[in-house]
């Protein structure tokens, strides 16, 4: 199993259970956080991209994670969000209100993608450089940072480009 020993980072299933995030099946070779709002329109035009890479790695032990870190984000919302942008039985959602993963991985967006491998934290930031900034967006993607990175994780070699600026919506603190 991948995970830190000793350590666990416990998030809410959809059915409000404990879960330890960085938990996985044997043979897990990294595990995607992928952070996301309902109501964040930049992650949501991500689905197509997210469903790209999930389709392309995840038959290579890659384990993909939605993370809800907004508290008001209910369970039912999330379910709803999840179908709408057909990321059921792709991708598993979790909650975050207490922001524990959020911490851990110091994502502070949506959409963030943050990569884990051998228990630690191996790239955190845009999933491409779609989006320049907020209202300035390319017609497509010149680099595909997250890919790259599983890429480089599967193949055994150091993320080139371990954080990146990802360009979205804040996540805010809302434990404080």
């Amino acid at each position: 199993m991948l995970s830190l020993p000793l350590l666990a980072v416990l998030v809410q299933s959809l059915n409000g259970a404990p879960v330890d995030a960085l938990q996985a099946p044997a043979g897990t070779k990294a595990i995607v956080f992928l952070f996301t709002s309902t109501d964040c329109p930049i992650s949501n035009r991500y689905a197509p991209e997210v469903q790209r890479v999930v389709r392309e790695f995840s038959g290579k032990g890659v384990v993909f994670r939605l993370v809800y870190p907004n508290p008001v984000d209910h369970a039912g919302a999330i379910r709803e969000h999840m179908a709408a942008f057909s990321y059921e039985g792709a991708l598993d959602g979790l909650r975050d209100p207490a922001h524990t993963l959020v911490k851990f991985t110091k994502a502070t967006m949506t959409p963030e993608a943050v990569v884990v491998a051998a228990g630690r934290v191996v790239y955190r930031g845009r999933i491409d450089d779609r989006y320049v900034d907020l209202g300035v967006e390319r017609p497509s993607p010149t680099v595909h940072d997250l890919a790259d990175a599983l890429a480089a994780v599967l193949a055994g070699k150091p993320v080139p480009h371990a954080t990146t600026q990802a360009v979205g919506c804040f996540i805010a603190d809302f434990a404080r």
